[in-house]
């Protein structure tokens, strides 16, 4: 036997099934920061933090962002740094490299001709402005 109560308790839980991380906008960290200035009384600001669902460590981190360069700094994005596109390079690297093969062939072959010409003891054509 089930409790039917005790099931809905179940379907009512609104968590979700996976965490997601929580994105302020600038706006919003500097509201919250300056809320925070304002703060008099004791247990103000935890109240603030409490209300909003923030950690201290944050605020700290806003306000220092804030007094280093204002929105600017609140702009910034927590976390590794984007990599570079390495679609490009590595289309560019490709390309190089089918350039270098095409001029050692290149190269092979003028010396193939080089000596070619040698072996068959042709002499080279001296551009002469007198008709023979």
């Amino acid at each position: 036997m089930t409790n039917p109560s005790r099931k809905a308790e179940k379907d009512d839980v609104a968590v979700p099934a996976s965490g997601r991380r929580r994105r302020f906008t600038v706006e919003y960290k500097t509201r919250i920061v300056q809320e925070a200035a304002q703060c008099r009384a004791a247990g103000e600001i935890g109240s603030l933090l409490r209300r909003e669902g923030l950690f201290s460590s944050q605020l700290t981190m806003w306000r220092k962002q804030y007094h280093a360069g204002a929105r600017h700094a609140l702009a910034q994005r927590r976390g590794p740094k984007p990599k570079a596109d390495t679609s490009e390079l590595a289309r560019v690297q490709r390309e190089n490299a089918q350039l270098r093969d095409h001029l050692a062939r290149a190269e092979l072959l003028i010396s193939i001709q080089k000596k070619l010409s040698v072996l068959l003891e042709r002499p080279r054509r001296e551009p002469s402005g007198k008709p023979t």
